[in-house]
């Protein structure tokens, strides 16, 4: 289910203190209180980070048989015979393949092809204008439309930075607003880029004026920033996340991107996001990390455990 907009409120931008130190300082405190330290208990969590990979491509070479490939890595992300040594019953796929615009046919007929499992794989896109979100407001909501109109499910929009640096969030609001009616039934997920947004404070009332928009997700990064998904950062949008469910009762998705490399990054991550909004949040349906080489990390070290 899709969220709508709520109307535009500006009291909730209202005292919003962050103290950098203490940001830092908690997520320290969270990772100790939740060391993982069992080899059956890593295999675990890295198996449900598998789930939540939207598997993503987003070069300026990607070809019709990059995205092929692309999606059948999602349809069958582990070895057959190391998912069988981890004793998992289920078959596992990816929860996304995003790319650009151009290449959703492409994804689509590759998914329709891939009997069963296919249909149960996310097609993703980013639009409005990646990676900048700096062209006219008409032509990223066309851009919206012909995507969804191709057959993406959910689209990753990416907001005017300059909005957030400007306090223009009323504009911002309704920028993405008007994205959100542009999706029609597809999933919004809205990246902040939080590298460029310049305080915690800011990276706070942003995801708290995309989810009023009528975000489905807050996305860290469009992964081209200089600095991408951080934990600390991470905590900051844990909070905006939990503060508007018990204002609204709607529960809204997180998705990491960009810098998650290691194997231990991503279970740090799935740590980070139990530990503040609980179990329910560690499914594809509400987080999402958004991956490229992670995947073929992830395999390597439980091929190296087992």
């Amino acid at each position: 289910m899709t969220q709508l907009s709520k109307p535009f409120d500006q009291s909730i931008l209202k005292k919003v203190h962050i103290n950098k130190n203490y940001v830092e300082a908690q997520v320290d405190q969270i990772l100790k209180n939740n060391l993982v330290k069992s080899q059956d208990n890593i295999n675990a969590w890295l198996l449900q980070a598998v789930k939540l990979i939207d598997l993503t491509t987003l070069s300026g070479d990607d070809t019709k048989s990059c995205v092929i490939r692309l999606c059948q890595k999602a349809a069958n992300p582990l070895d057959d015979k190391l998912v069988k040594a981890l004793k998992h019953e289920n078959r596992i796929t990816t929860a996304a393949v995003c790319v650009y615009p151009s290449r959703v046919k492409d994804v689509c007929s590759t998914l329709n092809r891939i009997p069963e499992i296919g249909k149960e794989i996310q097609v993703a896109a980013v639009a409005t204008g990646f990676p900048s979100g700096l062209y006219p407001l008409q032509t990223r909501l066309a851009e919206i439309g012909l995507t969804v109109q191709d057959g993406a499910t959910e689209i990753d929009v990416v907001i005017d930075r300059s909005l957030v640096l400007m306090g223009k969030w009323e504009q911002l609001y309704n920028e993405i607003a008007q994205m959100r009616k542009a999706c029609g039934t597809a999933h919004l997920k809205v990246i902040l880029g939080v590298g460029e947004l310049g305080s915690y404070e800011n990276i706070y009332k942003a995801s708290m004026i995309a989810m009023m928009a009528g975000a489905d997700f807050i996305k860290t990064s469009t992964g081209k920033e200089t600095v991408n998904a951080t934990l600390p950062v991470g905590l900051v949008m844990c909070r905006a996340i939990r503060k508007y469910y018990q204002m609204t009762g709607f529960k809204v998705g997180l998705k990491p991107a960009g810098g998650i490399k290691t194997a231990q990054d991503a279970v740090n991550w799935l740590i980070l996001v139990y530990t503040e909004l609980g179990q329910e949040w560690l499914s594809p349906k509400l987080f999402r990390i958004g991956a490229s080489s992670l995947l073929d990390v992830i395999e390597k070290d439980l091929k190296k455990y087992l």
